[in-house]
């Protein structure tokens, strides 16, 4: 038998292990001040690029696509080019992965700080970024796939058949949630409506979670946990219905996150029987993982590389449980918009894709730097701190979010509201918020330990990129199907095949679920008194979306009692077939905006932005000066006409004459919110003041009917006001 000797390239693998802890700790650092923004809102007051509004998406994209996203490249290009007995299919192409994806990375943290975002949620970037993202998620697809056709080994391994689910089905959610129509350079508008969009983004929202965070570091986990144990997956058997089963049930699942509310029931369910059968294969891989070290328990209480994973395996585990049980309608009723979804991501996050990293980490280094790891005691010291820290993070967000849905739907022997007043419910969590931010910082310094014995290895160890390695050539066989031979083996030794059936696979639970909704218009009951927003509310709702307060604000009203005497009449599937994107949200921090027209006068709104705790005793809503005052408090009316002509593209039925006369139209209705404003006599003495402060100073003064603040209040007022005394129409 024919030996060739080949070099397997580990320069790539320790590049994208030192952007993972890099962004690791700038991600947590994020997540921290977000953290403590709960606590100090004025933290960074009057700092607009480190508002909670705009670091929010910073946070959660430097942890899930710069943090985890280099440590599944970390793993899967060092497990690929081990499992097929192959150097990767083409080092420049490895080298355009690692440096394009760094590239979008920081391209993010700069440009999600100031504002520029599609605030859908794990996909906020805007168009530029997603033409980079897909390009370079088609080289690592091209260069994965290209090592198969390369290999040295015949038949794939499970972790293989991960890696090839997760290429294929991130870079279909990604193309079809991101399709948008741009504007400018960095402005877009999604190419879909209210109804259809959230279906769509939550399609690609979930499933995002299932095949960025879960299947891939389920290959990783089929790769990493047997190697460390040094035993055997315990069954491959197992590994197939595992496989197949999950990528096929997954994608179905995302519509629970939309229970409730003006998606159609249909889809609802569809989402809800699927998410339910989702556990059976997701267990099945948690047993899988965690009996492959059955045997070597004693290992698990001295190694802290399976100490790591054991409690990865296991937070898999409670996650994908909790996950189908939160998609049961009455749990979701409860837990939905609540801190307990906090806690639910988090458990997944800290413990399931960062516990396994830290793993990998621990495992790779010595063996990449042919050298001990530095301290033991200190990987033993980061793992308990570590755990602490999830557990500190997770049990009072799990109390807030119990604390908050009691407060909310509890009524008094009269009929109204125990809790009237929303802020009654923050009040109520403030030390669960005060015991998160405790359990961030524990983790954050786990993650600083780990940095420090990683450096202290890799100083101690040589360095060696391009390692020897030695296998047998691969001899040609029959591609057909033999007697003796299964239909997996042979699909296992046919990586086309697979990536094709693992397409087919993933493709005909989307199919299903978006088509109807777009193509069937019965599905969104269209309401004859809806119509599109005017040009200056248009302005003011890419204000709302600029400033992200989409995170902290729902625009959802379910059909529950509580919820219709709080915030009035429960949202309609037809109210939103003019926004573009969809603004639902999922989260309330405070308390839903969708009937806040009209609810409190424009002089309201503006102190509330100026300084909200002045109208809302006990807030920790930030304030928004920059809207306000100064020089960029003057609203940007150059792109009205052609986001205007960008919506009729979109099926929003503005007029020429609308078009045409914008401009006049943004003047006459910020004239009359000015004059609202000026019925205050402390608006008057505060506008006055600013007046003077401009011509002392020598600056131009923004007159108040074109500055954003104005545009915002017309946004808001205009918020819910369409259907009063409308009833729905096919």
């Amino acid at each position: 038998m024919e030996m060739q000797q080949f070099h397997y390239d580990n320069k790539i693998v320790k590049n994208f292990i030192y952007a993972t802890m890099l962004w690791g700790v700038v991600g947590m650092l994020v997540g921290l001040l977000l953290a403590f923004l709960f606590l100090f809102p004025n933290l960074t007051d009057g700092i607009s690029w480190l508002s909670f509004g705009r670091l929010r998406p910073l946070h959660t994209n430097a942890v899930i696509f710069a943090f985890v996203g280099n440590a599944i490249f970390a793993g899967v290009y060092y497990s690929t080019q081990r499992l097929l007995k192959a150097r990767m299919f083409s080092d420049l192409l490895s080298k355009l992965n690692f440096w394009g994806w760094q590239l979008i990375i920081v391209g993010a943290a700069i440009t999600l700080p100031l504002g520029y975002t599609s605030s859908k949620e794990y996909a906020e970037l805007e168009w530029p970024f997603d033409i980079a993202i897909a390009l370079v998620w088609v080289i690592f697809g091209w260069n994965l796939i290209g090592t198969m056709l390369k290999r040295r080994q015949r038949h794939l391994y499970v972790a293989i058949w991960f890696y090839i689910a997760t290429f294929v089905t991130v870079a279909v959610l990604h193309i079809f949630n991101s399709l948008e129509l741009p504007v400018s350079a960095m402005k877009s508008y999604s190419v879909y409506a209210g109804v259809q969009d959230a279906l769509v983004q939550w399609w690609y929202g979930h499933n995002a979670v299932a095949f960025f965070l879960t299947t891939p570091f389920l290959g990783l986990m089929y790769y990493f946990v047997p190697k460390a144990a040094n035993r055997p997956v315990y069954s491959y058997r197992l590994s197939i219905v595992h496989f197949w089963s999950l990528i096929f049930i997954y994608i179905w699942a995302g519509p629970h996150h939309l229970l409730y509310t003006a998606l159609p029931e249909w889809a609802q369910n569809l989402g809800v029987a699927f998410s339910i059968m989702l556990l059976m294969p997701s267990w099945g891989g948690m047993i899988n993982g965690l009996l492959t070290l059955r045997g070597a328990w004693d290992k698990v209480r001295t190694d802290p590389v399976l100490k790591f994973m054991v409690v990865a395996i296991t937070g898999y585990g409670m996650a994908t449980f909790e996950g189908p049980m939160l998609s049961l309608k009455n749990v979701n009723a409860i837990a939905h918009f609540t801190d307990w979804i906090i806690a639910h991501v988090h458990v997944g996050a800290l413990a399931w894709n960062g516990f396994l990293t830290f793993g990998m980490i621990y495992y790779l280094v010595p063996r990449l730097f042919k050298t001990k790891l530095h301290s033991l005691a200190l990987a033993n010291l980061h793992f308990w701190i570590g755990t602490l820290g999830i557990i500190m993070y997770a049990l009072p967000m799990y109390v807030a979010g119990f604390t908050q849905a009691s407060m909310w739907k509890q009524f008094n022997p009269d009929g109204t509201l125990t809790y009237g007043n929303f802020l009654e419910t923050v009040t109520e969590i403030m030390p669960m918020y005060w015991m998160r931010a405790i359990g961030g910082t524990l983790y954050l310094t786990g993650m600083l330990i780990l940095v420090f014995n990683v450096i202290a290895t890799i100083k101690k160890g040589s360095k060696v990129e391009d390692e020897l390695a030695e296998a047998a050539a691969l001899e040609r066989v029959s591609k057909k199907r033999t007697a003796n031979e299964g239909w997996h083996t042979w699909i296992e030794r046919k990586p086309i095949q697979l990536t094709i059936g693992a397409t087919i696979a993933i493709l005909i639970g989307g199919l299903v679920q978006i088509v109807p909704t777009i193509v069937v218009k019965s599905n969104i009951p269209t309401i004859a008194s809806v119509k599109p927003y005017s040009p200056l509310e248009l302005e003011g709702r890419d204000i709302y979306i600029r400033e992200g307060c989409v995170g902290c604000h729902s625009q959802m009203i379910r059909p529950f009692r509580s919820e219709v005497e709080r915030y009035g009449e429960y949202s309609k599937a037809g109210e939103f077939v003019y926004d573009h994107p969809f603004l639902w949200g999922s989260k309330r921090t405070g308390p839903d905006l969708h009937r806040i027209g009209g609810k409190y006068s424009d002089n309201w709104h503006f102190n509330h932005m100026y300084d909200p705790q002045s109208t809302s005793s006990g807030s920790i809503m930030p304030r928004y000066p920059w809207l306000i005052t100064g020089s960029s408090s003057e609203l940007d009316k150059s792109m009205t006409e052609k986001k205007m002509e960008a919506m009729v593209t979109l099926g929003v039925p503005y007029t020429d004459d609308e078009i045409a006369n914008a401009q006049q139209s943004m003047l006459e209705q910020g004239a009359k919110i000015e004059e609202n404003l000026h019925a205050d006599p402390d608006f008057t003495k505060t506008y006055e003041a600013d007046k003077k402060y401009a011509s002392d100073n020598g600056e131009p003064f923004i007159e108040m009917k074109n500055r954003e603040i104005v545009a915002l209040i017309a946004y808001l007022q205009r918020l819910g006001t369409d259907i009063k005394g409308e009833t729905a129409q096919n």
